[in-house]
Parts: structure tokens; sequence; C-alpha cells
């Protein structure tokens, strides 16, 4: 899978924080949100806007970012 299919960034939206596409969901609600203890499924149903497939995205963006290198949002 690859996270890009489900982050986006764009200044125009969220003051151009990571959000899941075509939500207004940041990345880092998603991540707290697993950080507390929700499953990807919780998640869902709490954001029916975000599926499993964008949490995981989610954990994959923090993953890159974790290798503290530039990560190119370009497909």
């Amino acid at each position: 899978m690859n996270w890009r299919d489900h982050i986006t960034v764009d200044p125009e939206i969220c003051h151009g924080k990571a959000c899941i596409t075509g939500t207004r969901v940041l990345v880092t609600t998603v991540l707290d949100n697993l950080a507390s203890g929700l499953d990807p499924d919780e998640i869902s149903k709490s954001y029916p806007s975000v599926s499993r497939e964008a949490v995981h995205a989610a954990i994959s963006y923090a993953a890159a970012l974790a290798n503290e290198r530039v990560v190119s949002m370009e497909k």
C-alpha cells in the first residue's frame, strides 16, 4: 500500500497539515487515537470518512517521517 494514495498536504486545507485525502481529518488525529488505544475499526466508526486503509496509511506516513528524511508528497 502506498500511503500517498491516502494522505494529502494542501496549503488550502487544514493550514497545510497532513490530512486523510478527501477529508479534514488530520493524520495526527488518527495517530493520537491509535496512541490512545483505539483500533482501526474504532477510528473508522468515529470518523466514517476514514477507512481502515487510511488508518494504516497514517501509520506508514508516520514511519516514513520517523526515518528523519525528506518525504516527497509526489506520486
